[in-house]
């Protein structure tokens, strides 16, 4: 079992910036990669970013494509999403998620790739 904990998130005024980390515990040395979805109000949850353990591979949903960095620390067992000119639309609750098995890169952007998931941060971005 993996267990994932956020931390981070907050208010924050549109244009501004805020990091949010995700910790992973237990059996993590099994973890093939990592990643970050949302969830607004009244919406589907949505893919963000995710992080290859191994190499440090990254890829993202376009939309946050140059405003957004994810990165990891493996020492830490730690990944980070890092936002910067962040939008009202940006607004969501913030999960990180962990795969254990090798996928291809387009699957990383699929709920079901992961095994495991946090409780979730909150984002709120104001105008």
């Amino acid at each position: 079992q993996v267990q994932l904990e956020e931390s981070g998130g907050g208010l924050v005024q549109a244009g501004g910036s805020l990091s949010v980390s995700c910790a992973a515990s237990g059996r993590h040395f099994s973890i093939y990669a990592m990643g970050w979805f949302r969830q607004a109000p009244g919406k589907e949850r949505e893919f963000v970013a995710a992080i290859l353990w191994n190499d440090g591979s990254a890829f993202y949903k376009n939309s946050v494509k140059g405003r957004f960095t994810i990165s990891r620390d493996n020492a830490k067992s730690t990944v980070w999403l890092q936002m910067k000119s962040l939008k009202p639309e940006d607004t969501a609750v913030y999960y990180c998620a962990a795969a254990r098995g090798w996928t291809i890169a387009s699957m990383l952007m699929k709920e079901d790739s992961y095994d495991y998931w946090g409780q979730g941060t909150q984002v709120t971005v104001s105008s």
